[in-house]
């Protein structure tokens, strides 16, 4: 079987996995986001009163959906495929495969879900006349591509050192609302004091949360080199992320 015919079954089987005895099916897939957006809208806007700054600017659920959404599918994508290996650990005893394929199948899975719903919300409010740019939807599914690279990478790393460092799913879980709330996901750059804009910079997720909603939203605007910048991020984190989990791969079964 070849590596993508392999690759595919995983996705699959992840996939199947992933919603067996769930009365709702994938439908939850798309339901927990909407129902994690409406908590977070009602919150930030009827609470603390949250608005985006700009005489023109766009609504706040539409905003939040522009980057909350990509990155419903970065965390997911990594915090699930760090046990990938731990969860198969039977399976690699019994069968020579790929290793690498096991996470490959539970990042494509997090994202085809993800990057369904974020689709069909879009569509919904681009059609409720909130804003959204629905003949730039296209654009903004590419701009995954780059995304899933870079949480490929990190999922890869994470994989393998958590086969010898039990508790780093644990630190993720920690970790990764720090990731977020130090993203402009639910607030804009420019509310931040002058003198911390540009820690933001320093976010690998700061540039597609401010993308997305340049290309949906038309809220910001498309740099062409800071996408350049970010592809070449997301390649060089894939590429150090296989380059480690190949190393060690040999290591492996010894400690699962």
């Amino acid at each position: 079987m070849s590596a993508a015919a392999l690759t595919s079954h995983f996705v699959r089987r992840e996939l199947r996995n992933r919603f067996a005895g769930s009365f709702s099916g994938g439908l939850w897939a798309l339901l927990q986001p909407l129902l994690q957006l409406a908590v977070y809208a009602f919150v930030f806007v009827h609470i603390f009163k949250a608005r985006v700054p700009g005489a023109d600017a766009p609504g706040y659920v539409p905003f939040l959906v522009a980057a909350l959404w990509p990155w419903a599918a970065f965390a997911e994508a990594i915090l699930r495929s760090t046990t990938a290996l731990q969860d198969n650990a039977a399976l690699i005893g019994k069968v020579a495969l790929p290793r690498e394929i096991l996470v490959v199948a539970v990042v494509c899975s997090s994202f085809l879900i993800h990057v369904a719903g974020f689709v069909a919300v879009a569509f919904a409010l681009g059609m409720l006349g909130q804003g959204v740019r629905l003949a730039w939807l296209p654009v903004a599914v590419l701009l995954y591509l780059p995304l899933f690279g870079l949480a490929l990478g990190f999922a890869l790393a994470c994989a393998a050192v958590q086969v010898f460092v039990r508790d780093l799913v644990q630190l993720l879980g920690q970790l990764l609302p720090l990731l977020m709330f130090g993203a402009p996901i639910f607030y804009d750059r420019a509310t931040l004091p002058e003198a911390f804009r540009g820690l933001l910079a320093a976010n690998p997720f700061t540039f597609y949360a401010e993308t997305f909603r340049a290309i949906l939203l038309g809220h910001g605007e498309f740099d062409a080199t800071r996408c350049a910048i970010a592809v070449g991020v997301a390649a060089a984190v894939l590429f150090v992320g296989h380059r480690l989990f190949r190393r060690l791969d040999p290591h492996f079964e010894d400690f699962l």
